[in-house]
């Protein structure tokens, strides 16, 4: 417990006067001028780290069917459903192939530069 009675903040601040009072004014400037370009570097992070995300309404639509619907009207709209899909996956997996061919085209160049 005899450590804590050494510690105050008033023995801290003296010893940081003390410590300043025997710098020269260069390096007080050099001092305030790195405590500056630390403090900007971390607030740039400290904003760039906040992101406002926009609203976005996330709403679905529900389709409603008579409950005296048969089995053949079921089968005709998943028909059209399955369709609809198969469309969907065709045009996902050109977008695939896409970007797998940009990415073949990095790794080409790099690999011809000795990466």
């Amino acid at each position: 417990m005899t450590f804590l009675k050494s510690l105050s903040p008033l023995r801290a601040i003296r010893d940081l006067r003390f410590f300043l009072a025997q710098r020269k004014q260069h390096e007080l400037w050099f001092m305030m001028l790195s405590m500056a370009i630390t403090f900007v570097i971390l607030w740039m992070f400290v904003k760039d780290s906040h992101i406002e995300s926009p609203y976005k309404r996330n709403i679905i639509y529900v389709e409603s069917w008579p409950i005296t619907r048969t089995d053949e009207q079921i089968r005709a709209q998943q028909k059209i459903d399955q369709a609809k899909k198969h469309i969907a996956e065709e045009e996902l997996e050109k977008r695939r192939k896409a970007k797998q061919a940009e990415f073949q085209k990095v790794d080409d160049w790099l690999t011809s530069h000795g990466f």
